[in-house]
């Protein structure tokens, strides 16, 4: 691959993973401990994430387990979960913080495929400004001591990249569609 097209590859696959990341975070009716990656909680004065204070695991395939290495974790692990936007009172046993996820209603699951579809869109918006910022960046060229096919056939190089990470995109966002809405 070209060198000067390599930058862009990089930043299309940076968005990629992105979504990818978001994409984890959304439930699908199944307990996911990705639901967790931003909840933060206060660690002797530092926000840290429940997965470094904690072992979380899925016992059960709509329950997360949450049990701290140290017991005076509990209780702020606790106010983290309801204080973010998960939408689940977390039960705490004295041990282990666990979290039972409810089965999605048909309204709900819809409204997560409106949510996956709009990160995807966002995700394609980011893809083609990049494609814009590379097709610019080679129109600078000109005059330069790159010869104008050179600069053509960057810029068809650029687009057939975008048009494959759109493809992953749309196959992405379909694949997440797909598992929210099975029961």
């Amino acid at each position: 691959m070209n060198e000067k097209l390599k930058v862009y590859d990089t930043k299309m696959q940076k968005t990629m993973d992105s979504l990818d990341g978001e994409m984890g975070t959304i439930r699908a009716g199944r307990a996911n401990p990705n639901v967790l990656n931003r909840i933060m909680v206060d660690y002797y004065g530092t926000p840290t994430p429940i997965q470094q204070v904690a072992n979380v695991s899925v016992p059960e395939p709509r329950m997360i387990q949450i049990q701290p290495w140290e017991k005076s974790m509990l209780k702020v692990i606790e106010k983290a979960i309801m204080v973010s936007d998960l939408g689940i009172n977390p039960t705490n046993d004295g041990t282990a913080v666990r979290l039972i996820f409810p089965e999605l209603t048909e309204e709900r699951r819809k409204e997560l495929v409106k949510d996956v579809k709009k990160k995807g869109e966002a995700a394609k918006v980011a893809i083609r400004n990049i494609r814009r910022d590379g097709n610019d960046a080679f129109k600078k060229l000109k005059g330069s001591d790159v010869s104008e096919d050179e600069i053509k056939n960057l810029e068809d190089e650029l687009q057939k990249m975008t048009d494959k990470y759109v493809k992953e995109i749309d196959s992405a966002v379909e694949v997440k569609s797909k598992e929210v809405m099975t029961v």
